[in-house]
């Protein structure tokens, strides 16, 4: 059997499990959706973000890039995160970076790897940022995993500079604003950083727009 045609058997199964547990399942998110969480996670196939939480179709939406990026000029992740704030009304929004991610790695090395040079740049620049902190962990894995933690607590950060997260805030709706990190190994999440509704004790005054 062709390994794709695999997954429409599986796809098969699955609704024909989920039927049998509740026969209105499907009735019901066809109705529409109403996540509470949005995931901005990254695209590696090891960090699924229904199956890392045991959430449910219809309890989380879902944006995922190479390395958990959030960049002012991604109007795929800003159209998203739009949607889920203001029409969605999401109560929470999470960076969820992981221990591994390989975009990280690429953006250590002096490697030039094509187009995605392009994308991990941002990355580079949350090193130089944390240059000094970085380069006193002697321990390359070590360092590796410390800019892990220290990407996804920038993209959350980058998350607070944009005119959305901030139109929601001065109008008195959520969300708060997470940074969360995978250990691959254990399959458990850390906590690395948090700013709840009109925090914006993060970002620098530049950032911030009169709405």
């Amino acid at each position: 059997m062709e390994t794709y045609k695999k997954l429409l058997n599986d796809n098969k199964e699955w609704a024909k499990a989920q039927k049998i547990a509740d026969p209105t399942f499907f009735n019901k998110i066809a109705e529409g959706q109403n996540p509470e969480f949005l995931w901005i996670g990254c695209a590696d196939s090891r960090a699924p973000a229904d199956r890392i939480t045991n959430t449910q179709p219809g309890q989380i939406f879902v944006h995922r890039n190479v390395a958990n990026l959030v960049v002012d000029t991604d109007i795929n992740m800003l159209s998203v995160l739009q949607y889920a704030v203001e029409v969605l009304k999401v109560k929470h929004v999470m960076v969820v970076g992981h221990y591994g991610c390989g975009g990280v790695r690429a953006a250590m090395t002096h490697d030039s790897l094509g187009i995605i040079n392009k994308w991990i740049r941002h990355i580079k620049d949350v090193f130089v940022k944390n240059n000094d902190e970085l380069e006193a962990i002697k321990d390359n894995e070590a360092k590796f995993d410390r800019l892990c933690e220290l990407n996804a607590v920038q993209q959350a950060k980058n998350l607070i500079k944009t005119s959305i997260i901030q139109k929601a805030w001065k109008e008195g709706d959520d969300p708060h604003i997470h940074a969360w990190i995978l250990e691959l190994k254990t399959g458990l999440i850390k906590e690395l950083f948090e700013a709840k509704t009109g925090d914006m004790s993060s970002v620098e005054d530049i950032y911030k727009y009169d709405l």
